[in-house]
């Protein structure tokens, strides 16, 4: 779905399909994740992604999203800083951090991420 300029749509209604995450990437339990783009606006892709309960790492994208509902927390490899994340939340992630995602409720996110770098991934 692309809604044209002065639209709506309901993120939380959005049918995400999901897959497995890779095997090397897992910490626990068995995640899945999806997303589905929604628009562009400029040089940025606004989107919607989610993940089930488990825990995974990852390396990030520049990217700003906002928690629409869910539970989990992200851990930074470089200094084991942790993010809070629940319905709400506004949060920015920069390029090349190495994370943890270890979600408890299954969450859902809005984001915004520079156009060829959300083609790559988006966690």
């Amino acid at each position: 779905m692309t809604p044209q300029a002065s639209t709506a749509i309901a993120a939380l209604d959005l049918t995400i399909l999901h897959e497995p995450v890779e095997a090397d990437q897992v910490v626990d339990g068995t995640p899945t994740t999806g997303s589905t783009t929604v628009t562009t606006f400029g040089e940025l892709e606004v989107g919607v992604w989610e993940m089930t309960v488990g825990a995974m790492r990852d390396v990030e994208s520049d990217e700003v999203f906002v928690v629409i509902a869910g539970r989990a927390t992200v851990t930074f490899g470089a200094d084991d800083r942790v993010m809070n994340l629940s319905p709400g939340s506004v949060a920015r992630l920069a390029a090349g951090e190495h994370t943890v995602w270890t979600v408890t409720e299954t969450i859902r996110k809005v984001y915004l991420a520079e156009t060829q770098i959300a083609e790559m991934h988006i966690a």
